[in-house]
Parts: C-alpha cells; sequence; structure tokens
C-alpha cells in the first residue's frame, strides 16, 4: 500500500476530500519526522512506536579485501507495533 493508496481509502471511507487528507497525511509524516530528528520518541496509543534507537560502533569485516573496517555509531530509526496492532494482525491473518 502506497501513500497515494492510503489517502485515497481515508477520502473514501470519510467523505472529506482528497487534498484535505493528504496535507493531513503529509503533516502527520512531517511532525513524527520532524520529532525524530529531535531525539524524540512518537507512542500512539493502540497503533505502535516510533522510536530513535542508538546502534553503537562496531568493528566490521570486509572480506574481499581481508580488512577490519569500524563502523562508526548511529541512530536509527526504528517502529514497534503495539500489542494490540499485533494481535489483530495475527487474528485477521489466520482466516
Amino acid at each position: 500500500m502506497t501513500k497515494a493508496d492510503i489517502v485515497n481509502a481515508i477520502a473514501k471511507s470519510t467523505g472529506i476530500d482528497r487534498a484535505s487528507v493528504l496535507a493531513s497525511v503529509e503533516g502527520f509524516m512531517e511532525e513524527v519526522m520532524n520529532a525524530m530528528n529531535s531525539g524524540e520518541n512518537v507512542y500512539l496509543r493502540g497503533f505502535g512506536s516510533f522510536v530513535v534507537k542508538k546502534r553503537a560502533a562496531k568493528a566490521a569485516r570486509h572480506i574481499k579485501n581481508e580488512t577490519t573496517i569500524l563502523i562508526p555509531e548511529r541512530y536509527v530509526p526504528t517502529f514497534k507495533p503495539s500489542q494490540y496492532f499485533v494481535e489483530n494482525l495475527r487474528n485477521s491473518l489466520k482466516k
């Protein structure tokens, strides 16, 4: 499902015009990105959490050159679905 599919589905189910729905969806995504860029986590009850995780620096092997390289520490965005989300998914896929 793409962003356009989401916008179309919301517009169809709510009766709100596509332009307004698109602005809302893009605004939501922008706010989530802004919050995570500033180091904040975003918690949506019943849906899940967008969390910034710190990956530690580590040594890795470059097999072709047989050398060791250092991968620096970095921050990565992650999504953890809520328990309700997971249970709902499991139940709907069992059918």
